[in-house]
């Protein structure tokens, strides 16, 4: 298959793409498309052949469902007449942005996209692009990360490509991802509220507005009921370790009593960042939650391209704004 690639860097252009994307989401096809968390692999939520389509490119477990996009209050009201409580307090806060809301099922989603359950997991992205194509196609687009399964999320067109040129008709080039990594996804079926997926909108904002901190939530139903629930996720190729470490001689050690080759070892650092000597290579990472969600997945994408064996992060601070990172961290090396 030809795959063709659409800059949206002039309005001429933005334009043009949105009317291709538009094209091939009505007719049935899968597309990849920009958001401000990571790109997203999209087909026409309430067709079930395109969604079928969306699991069979990426290779994809049946029982992981997908994230609804929306693009308005009216058309996630026209898909869930009966909305929790909590929605529209944290909709006025969060939205458009990367907060999923899982809310009850109204039997107008195609149960492929909910992985057979009885809850639908549903976000407004601000990105606006992906906010175009939703409006004018008049119709919600489930959209996982546009890459083969368990492989790292992508956040630039090149990361789409690597995976997915020759797979699909259409790949969007809307620029670098502003967030870096998927969005946090809130429970809103149980009471407390529970967090499925931490992200960027971490507990103690989500807590402003409902007034409580959420509790964090494990998978442990054979149905899930939201994306990012697998032990292993969001993983490069090469093997991910996380250490601390307050001196370069202590990270030297470890490196050596690890038994891991140096040479083929790159190392992600935020505070103690060590010499490139002997190693594959370092990267430093600003000491900022934000800054670092937004280089991650391209760091690791980098390592891969490179062939690294190993990639040795240094572990960030235990705060609530770190924890989505985190969370992608230990998935990664599970």
């Amino acid at each position: 298959m030809n795959t063709e690639i659409l800059s949206t860097h002039t309005p001429a252009m933005f334009r043009e793409a949105v009317v291709r994307a538009v094209h091939w989401l009505r007719s049935g096809a899968v597309v990849a498309l920009p958001t401000e968390t990571v790109y997203g692999l999209a087909a026409n939520a309430l067709d079930p052949a395109a969604v079928a389509r969306i699991y069979q490119i990426k290779g994809r477990p049946a029982h992981n469902p997908l994230i609804v996009h929306v693009a308005s209050h009216a058309m996630l009201e026209e898909l869930l007449p009966q909305l929790p409580p909590w929605v529209e307090k944290l909709s006025r806060a969060f939205w458009p942005g990367p907060l999923t809301m899982v809310l009850p099922q109204s039997g107008k989603i195609p149960g492929i996209v909910t992985a057979g359950g009885h809850t639908v997991a549903v976000r407004w992205p601000s990105h606006p692009f992906m906010q175009a194509v939703i409006l004018e196609c008049g119709f919600p687009l489930a959209a996982p990360s546009a890459n083969l399964s368990n492989q790292i999320s992508p956040t630039n067109a090149d990361h789409v490509c690597a995976h997915l040129k020759g797979l699909i008709p259409l790949i969007v080039d809307g620029g670098q991802s502003q967030v870096g990594i998927e969005s946090t996804v809130l429970d809103l079926t149980v009471s407390p509220p529970a967090i499925l997926r931490p992200g960027m909108i971490h507990a103690g904002s989500l807590a402003s507005v409902l007034g409580q901190v959420p509790q964090m939530e494990k998978a442990h139903n054979a149905i899930l009921k939201s994306p990012g629930q697998l032990t292993r996720h969001y993983s490069p190729k090469a093997k991910v370790h996380l250490w601390s470490w307050t001196r370069e001689s202590s990270l030297q050690q470890k490196l050596l009593t690890s038994g891991l080759d140096s040479s083929t070892t790159q190392i992600l650092a935020h505070t103690c960042i060590p010499l490139e000597a002997g190693l594959a290579g370092v990267s430093v990472i600003p000491h900022d939650a934000e800054a670092f969600a937004r280089a991650l997945y391209s760091e690791w994408h980098q390592c891969d391209a490179r062939g690294v064996r190993n990639i040795v992060v240094e572990t960030p601070p235990d705060t609530p704004e770190w924890a989505g990172i985190m969370d992608r961290l230990r998935r990664a090396a599970a």
